[in-house]
């Protein structure tokens, strides 16, 4: 590997300068980029569309490759070549001998439409994620890029057919890395490692659990693997849709960037909570009823009480069409109600399929009689009152949200379906105090919603996506698992986590358990083990809690040559210590994230305030101007900060319910530094961390 070149500013460039003839083909990108988007906004509608609705439909398609087509002037078109020895076959031109090809996060073009820079999902570029001694794939050269605030600055040489140069660690590889950073997520197309290219790469008909502790890049790995899937089966996804979904608000406004960065622009992104939203959560639950309404036994009491609603007919029907009369017996009806029960389809489908099913009876006895009906006959019997009062009484409709309000609020109800399901225990820790008088009025918990939205789909089939991300996974409950689940039962999941890291009190024991609620019994389980973002000496001293709260888990080994700092201070002067700490590390580049237990946040903001300290709260945009993030420790899991001061440990840790889960909150709030850590305390630190 060489050592990467830079520019001499005092020379000047030479005309043969390698980095001179790379910066005029940046340049030449730009210009062919800017007009490849130029013909996209030149592009006449008028004459092309037969109806409104169909030019709307193409204006707002132009709108998007518009916007997919923008040159954001700090991302680099290309950060990397490749140079191929030979051709791979005559069936396939790319990769010519002496072929080079520029790696970037989009393709571009000349105006005669050769390639100028190579889309980094391309089967062509793969080897620049791939390519190692061992298996050169064909490369002779590999050369990656620096850039300095969007402008190409060096460029480091790896050719394979050398031992000594492939065996060598990237400078620039290692710098894009550990580069500070200020603002949202950012992508992580140049820095992508072969075992996180295999995961990206994975066919899209298979699902895939990723566990990985803090800094591996599961969460880029996941969003990586969406851009990835919409660029190989585009077509595909653009009918079923695909869907990231964070643990929080503040999470998914920390991570929306890196996907438009990459030019995909129609991923919809959520929480469990935004997919569930069938009533106004304005309630909560203690710890024992929302771990009860998260078992996945709920779902079996839901049925029951669901379909406690059919009752069996004891008498038959007449329909009356014009001078005949015709009867369905009561056993006859028995046996069409029993029939669509065996069918275990949604409660709501065999309702409609009801009343066509006892026309059916009926025209089978009017061609007995010698007459001739069609399926409108059929259909104008199925509207008959007497069928539509019996399907009323035999099969009548639910409301999801007054089922689960009627369990909730009724003991004698839920105790008839839950018997043999849930301990008399477990029904007095989820039955209301205060019975609610409306959907409209009760205090409904997120638990309940979800609940609901199971209840809603034993009704009616949720709709399926193509395929669904499934970030921070390891807190939630089985219910919500199930949730989630019906998002992507026919299409695949993409299920991110680190058991270390569950802070709920249903927090997944295995992914095995996981899966299986999530109807994904059968996805390949990845680990990811290197640790990319995390500092050597914070994540070991983190580590020191796995014993404690995931025993068995493989810690994270940190790979990065800059070890960062990491400092434990005793906060004699309280919270002037805290602040002093922030000052010191505000003098850094990079941004700053005050970590402390949700108790004490009002107590530190007011300090930095009259401190004339500048903070913003998590999920609001960082600026040159003010980088301190005050975050309180229940949201900071999946945030990144170059620098975190963390205040109280054992305030962490008592904040929570119980020890183990404290410990854990713990583990997360010790590594979202990426290049330095110090930690305050008054108090004695925990005796885990010893």
């Amino acid at each position: 590997m060489s050592t990467p070149v830079h520019d001499d500013p005092q020379s000047g460039p030479a005309s043969d300068d390698p980095l001179s003839r790379e910066r005029a083909h940046l340049a030449a990108s730009r210009s062919a980029l800017k007009a490849m988007r130029e013909d996209v906004e030149s592009l006449d509608i008028t004459d092309v569309t037969a109806n409104w609705v169909n030019a709307a439909v193409l204006e707002n398609q132009i709108e998007e490759r518009i916007k997919a087509l923008a040159d954001l002037s700090d991302t680099p078109l290309f950060f990397g070549r490749l140079d191929y020895l030979h051709s791979p076959g005559a069936e396939q031109a790319e990769g010519a001998e002496g072929e080079r090809f520029y790696i970037g996060r989009r393709h571009v073009h000349d105006a005669d439409g050769d390639p100028m820079v190579i889309d980094w999902r391309a089967p062509v570029s793969q080897p620049f994620y791939r390519a190692s001694k061992k298996d050169p794939m064909d490369i002779g050269l590999r050369r990656r890029f620096g850039y300095t605030g969007g402008e190409l600055t060096a460029y480091e040489d790896e050719h394979l057919s050398d031992p000594a140069e492939a065996a060598a660690t990237s400078k620039l590889l290692q710098q894009e890395i550990e580069r500070p950073r200020v603002g949202p997520m950012r992508d992580i197309v140049a820095t992508i490692q072969p075992e996180q290219d295999e995961i990206v790469r994975a066919g899209l008909a298979g699902s895939v659990c990723v566990q990985g502790g803090p800094g591996t890049g599961k969460t880029a790995v996941g969003l990586h693997r969406v851009a990835y899937l919409l660029y190989a089966h585009r077509e595909r996804l653009a009918r079923t849709g695909t869907l990231v979904i964070g643990p929080n608000k503040s999470f998914l406004h920390y991570i929306e960037q890196v996907l438009p960065a990459l030019g995909e622009l129609t991923v919809r992104q959520a929480t469990v909570d935004d997919l569930v939203a069938h009533v106004e959560v304005r309630g909560t639950d203690d710890a024992a009823a929302a771990v009860i309404k998260g078992d996945a036994r709920m779902a079996q009491v839901l049925r029951r009480a669901l379909y406690s609603h059919v009752t069996l007919p004891t008498e038959g029907i007449v329909v009356v069409r014009g001078s005949r009369r015709w009867r369905v017996a009561a056993y006859e009806l028995e046996e069409i109600v029993r029939e669509l029960l065996a069918r275990d389809i949604r409660y709501g489908a065999a309702r409609e399929a009801l009343p066509q099913r006892i026309a059916h009876a009926v025209l089978v006895q009017m061609e007995r009689a010698g007459e001739a009906p069609d399926d409108r006959v059929q259909n104008a019997v199925a509207r008959n009152a007497a069928v539509k009062a019996a399907v009323k009484a035999i099969w009548p409709q639910v409301d999801p949200a007054k089922l689960v309000l009627r369990l909730l609020t009724d003991a004698d109800f839920l105790a008839e379906h839950a018997e043999g399901v849930l301990t008399d225990d477990e029904q007095k820790a989820i039955l209301w105090v205060r019975p609610a008088r409306s959907v409209k009025s009760a205090r409904w918990a997120p638990a309940d919603a979800v609940l609901i939205d199971e209840a809603t789909d034993l009704i009616e089939r949720t709709h399926s996506l193509g395929h669904v991300v499934l970030d921070e996974a390891q807190d939630l409950s089985p219910m919500q698992y199930r949730a989630v689940g019906r998002r992507c039962t026919t299409g695949s999941a993409t299920v991110l986590g680190d058991l270390a890291q569950g802070t709920t009190p249903w927090a997944t024991r295995s992914w095995e358990e996981a899966l299986a609620h999530l109807g994904k019994g059968d996805a390949v389980i990845e680990e990811l083990t290197a640790g990319f973002r995390v500092p050597t000496d914070v994540i070991t001293y983190a580590s020191r809690l796995l014993p404690h709260i995931a025993p068995g888990l493989t810690p994270v080994a940190s790979i990065r040559e800059n070890p960062g700092f990491f400092e434990i201070r005793t906060a004699a002067d309280g919270t002037a210590d805290v602040v002093a700490a922030c000052r010191e590390l505000l003098r850094r580049e990079g941004s700053v994230g005050l970590i402390a237990a949700d108790a004490r946040v009002p107590e530190l903001a007011e300090a930095l305030g009259a401190a004339g300290v500048g903070s913003i709260g998590p999920g609001e945009e960082t600026t040159r101007a003010t980088r301190l993030t005050l975050v309180p420790a229940s949201l900071a899991k999946g945030l990144e900060y170059d620098y975190v001061v963390l205040d109280e440990p054992r305030a962490v840790v008592d904040g929570e319910p119980d020890e183990r889960t404290g410990l854990r909150r713990l583990y997360v709030c010790l590594t979202r530094a990426v290049s330095g850590l110090i930690v305050t305390h008054a108090t004695d630190l925990p005796p885990q961390l010893a």
